[in-house]
């Protein structure tokens, strides 16, 4: 062996090795027990960056584990290639969206297989390529048939300059992201999915994950939000009524006001006789469309001059058309509690509308509110005829049953849940598989049909949908009757390609979405590593499309991720700058430490090409991220220091769920070890094979049961902990064959962390086959049994000395093999101890 490891010809060398044989192809008809570990798939922005590598190392990890414990291990890799990226590409480089994409995931998948990992390359999909979303398509039709999918009119936010929709994310203080125009409130044809229909399932379905982290289900429960409430109808001045749902019908004598969407009918037959009615109307379509941002946005009220009648005689309520109410939330109207709900608050403030007290934490009983903000906490019911004394939930069956009992309202249960809008106004996404024809109407495209691939020829130097200004493309036969039709050319929200891909790695047949048996035969998904950020969206989706799946009898499975597990971010300290009257973009403002120079006293600053000397404002510690321009590259760093190093560094600083700092300190510290390593697996084995060292097989074999049990949690940091521990023990051992089996056992133990130079090695050694093919030591139980208990021996109270004995040693060894200590001598200075204390299995305490 050589002294050095060289680690950029070790990687280039076994991985090319493990391409070739095609080490990691999972097989289907393996008789193996099969594992399916999954990482999110990334979306191909160009280049990985420390997050990829940290989250996929994690994945690599457990992947190549499983292999040695004997599974069948599917570890697949893929693209979430559809996007706006692309198109803003497209229109700011005049690139085709296709070719981007594309050249991204060339150049992605390059830097990946540069890191070693143990992944099925054969089963590589893209979600931007036909033979995925044509697929994709099919399941689409096979939804509408069985009633999941449908079109109705929605409200969205539409950028009258770049004459898209946006989605809420897009929506940036009322404005559009890229065009910096005012947001409209649109009402537009959009398709949608039936997730509500499955909202009992989704959200029963949670105790049933018993491997997903405690926040996540969480966040998921209250994104579904089940509720029970009363809906009943306030009778109106004008003879007409209003139906409202309410989860709170115990603050009923806290009404104040009922509030109306501004698309509620009451608001548009308003608005259709009033000039200033309509004005406000108008100015209530400007901003975005979710709750969370209506919450945020000042509370605004237009008086209809119509008041509703309190069903207890407690009043009239003024009527407002209200711009924090949303049409497609509950019935579209609400009646508002001041005292009890911060938005009602602001409200009532705003309008000098009444504020009373219905809920006492049990000292305040008032009728008038008096804080500077709502109450939302528990108590009794004050101020409210009969429910006067009743908790909360007993004050809620009350009205309920009265209500009920006098028929004009009726208990019920309802979801903040809404269907899924899939419809996007863009080129690049999945093509909508329906056609539109005057005389049949909607028209599903025939499956022989499929795929309805996107045109290449399409154009990006208007604002608008590509698809829907193209001159021929969205003109077609109607499939039914054969006269003129349209195209539908709204394509699917992205989040539908990755609510399904996990499948379809498991399963790729050409004429069909995918294998049922087959598919069944890998799935669930043993272990989904990823960020927390899609702990919402994309993991309720394909929770959604999996029981849709089942719905239609494509498959048997309701949930799709049995184990899942959310990562920490990499962060890096960055450093501002102190450039008065800077009028250039933030992150111009932020640079690396690499990028600093030491002034006199240690001051730090930045140097200019110029010369000039910039100086520092702080430091602070953020995620890394491409618009703070802090990522840092993982080549060169690769190239540097090996992927043995990166990846070592990936998993040893910081438990993997929490944030992980990047530092240069750190990844300097694991190429040190892998050098350390290298020098223990390049020693000549020379222990006299009789020779024994009960010690260190003990710590061998915790080691391999330690490291396999965290490996099996997830817990990297733990792993890499003991392993540290072990290379130590070792490198103190005196040649012997215990030595030397040691050895033998690291080369196993750290190839899933450090699989170059543990194939290295291993061949060095003449290991036969590959190490990726080798078994996980084996732990002789007779050896975690404890033997030995570690002693303390304290002189006059003071912790001198540890010592390892037999356990159950007889007191007066122990107080022998004490005295005997050198660091227990050296501390009595040559007294006689005139007590000894001995604690068996614990302590030995001399008092001198």
């Amino acid at each position: 062996m050589a002294t050095r490891f060289n680690a950029l010809k070790a990687d280039a060398h076994w991985q090319q090795v493990w391409d070739t044989q095609a080490t990691f192809a999972a097989r289907d008809d393996s008789p193996k027990p099969k594992s399916y570990v999954l990482e999110m798939f990334p979306y191909p922005s160009g280049k990985i960056h420390m997050g990829h590598v940290r989250n996929y190392t994690m994945g690599d990890v457990l992947a190549r584990y499983r292999r040695m414990t004997g599974h069948e291990v599917l570890h697949p890799m893929g693209w979430d290639a559809f996007g706006m990226p692309a198109e803003n590409a497209a229109m700011e480089k005049g690139v085709h969206p296709g070719n981007w994409t594309r050249a991204n995931i060339a150049a992605m998948k390059a830097q990946l297989k540069r890191l070693g990992f143990a992944l099925d390359w054969t089963r590589e999909l893209a979600t931007c390529e036909p033979e995925y979303y044509g697929h994709e398509q099919a399941l689409f039709l096979d939804f509408y048939k069985a009633g999941l999918v449908y079109r109705k009119e929605s409200a969205v936010n539409w950028d009258p300059v770049d004459m898209t929709v946006l989605a809420n994310e897009q929506v940036i203080d009322g404005r559009g992201w890229r065009s910096g125009a005012l947001v409209e409130k649109r009402k537009l044809s959009q398709w949608f999915l039936k997730i509500t229909q499955f909202a009992d399932e989704l959200v029963d379905g949670l105790g049933s994950l018993e491997h997903w982290p405690d926040k996540v289900r969480l966040m998921q429960e209250n994104w579904i939000g089940k509720s029970q409430g009363l809906q009943f109808r306030f009778t109106l001045s004008d003879g007409g009524s209003v139906e409202v749902y309410t989860t709170r019908p115990d603050t009923m004598f806290g009404a104040s006001f009922v509030a109306v969407a501004a698309d509620h009918p009451i608001a548009r037959a308003l608005a259709a006789r009033d000039e200033a009615a309509a004005a406000f109307v108008e100015r209530c379509k400007q901003g975005g469309t979710t709750a969370a941002e209506l919450e945020t946005q000042e509370k605004l009220g237009f008086d209809t001059g119509l008041t509703a009648t309190h069903p207890f005689g407690a009043g009239e309520l003024p009527v407002y058309v209200a711009n924090f109410v949303l049409m497609d939330y509950g019935t579209g109207a609400v009646f508002g509690v001041p005292a009890h709900d911060q938005r009602d608050f602001d409200f009532a403030t705003k309008y000098a509308l009444p504020i009373r007290r219905v809920v006492a934490d049990g000292e305040k009983i008032e009728t008038m509110f008096d804080g500077d903000a709502a109450y939302s906490g528990p108590g009794r019911l004050v101020n409210s005829q009969f429910l006067d004394g009743l908790e909360i939930d007993d004050a809620k069956r009350a009205v309920i049953a009265r209500a009920e009992a006098g028929g004009w309202g009726q208990g019920s249960t309802v979801y903040r849940l809404r269907d899924w809008g899939v419809s996007r106004q863009r080129y690049w996404g999945t093509p909508i598989p329906v056609v539109h024809c005057a005389t049949c109407g909607e028209v599903p495209v025939p499956r022989e049909q499929l795929p309805v691939r996107l045109p290449e020829d399409v154009t990006f130097d208007v604002p608008g949908n590509p698809l829907d200004r193209h001159p021929t493309w969205k003109h077609v036969a109607c499939p039914s009757c054969g006269a003129d039709a349209l195209r539908d050319t709204d394509t699917l929200d992205t989040f539908a390609d990755s609510s399904w891909y996990f499948i379809r790695f498991a399963s790729q047949p050409e004429d069909r979405p995918f294998d049922r048996a087959v598919a069944e035969s890998w799935l669930p998904v043993g272990q989904y590593i990823g960020g927390v950020e899609h702990a919402i969206l994309h993991l309720l989706y394909a929770r959604f499309w999996t029981r849709a799946l089942r719905h239609v009898g494509l498959i048997d499975l309701a949930e799709p991720f049995t184990g899942l597990f959310t990562q920490g971010m990499v962060t890096h300290e960055t450093y501002q700058l102190d450039i008065p009257d800077h009028d250039g973009p933030p992150g111009a403002l932020w640079v690396a430490p690499s990028d600093l120079s030491v002034g006199e006293g240690g001051k730090l600053f930045f140097q200019t090409a110029d010369g000039a000397s910039i100086p520092i404002i702080r430091g602070r510690i953020e995620k890394m991220s491409k618009s703070k321009k802090n990522t840092i590259d993982p080549e060169p760093i690769v190239d540097q220091y090996g992927a043995d190093a990166v990846r070592w560094f990936m998993l040893s600083d910081s438990p993997p769920e929490r944030d992980l700092e990047w530092s240069e300190n750190g990844i300097e510290g694991a190429w040190r070890f892998v050098q350390r390593l290298w020098r223990l697996f390049e020693a000549t084995p020379a222990g006299d094979a009789a020779a024994t060292d009960v010690a260190l097989d003990r710590r061998v074999h915790r080691a391999i049961a330690g490291i396999g049990e965290d490996i099996e949690a997830l817990s990297f940091n733990k792993a890499v902990a003991k392993l540290y521990e072990l290379v130590s023990a070792i490198e103190k051992a005196t040649p012997s064959a215990s030595r030397d089996a040691a050895v033998a056992a690291l080369m196993r133990l750290v190839a899933p962390m450090a699989p170059h130079i543990a194939e290295e090695a291993w061949a060095a050694r003449g290991g036969e086959g590959l190490i990726a093919d080798a078994a996980w030591p084996t732990v002789d139980a007779a050896l975690l049994v404890d033997d030995e208990v570690t002693i303390a021996v304290q002189v006059n109270g003071k912790l001198r000395d540890t010592l390892m004995l037999p356990k159950g040693m007889a007191r007066e060894e122990a107080e022998a093999a004490a005295l005997a200590s050198d660091k227990v001598i050296r501390a009595l200075e040559g007294k006689t101890p005139r007590k000894v204390i001995v604690v068996p299995d614990r302590l030995v305490n001399l008092v001198a």
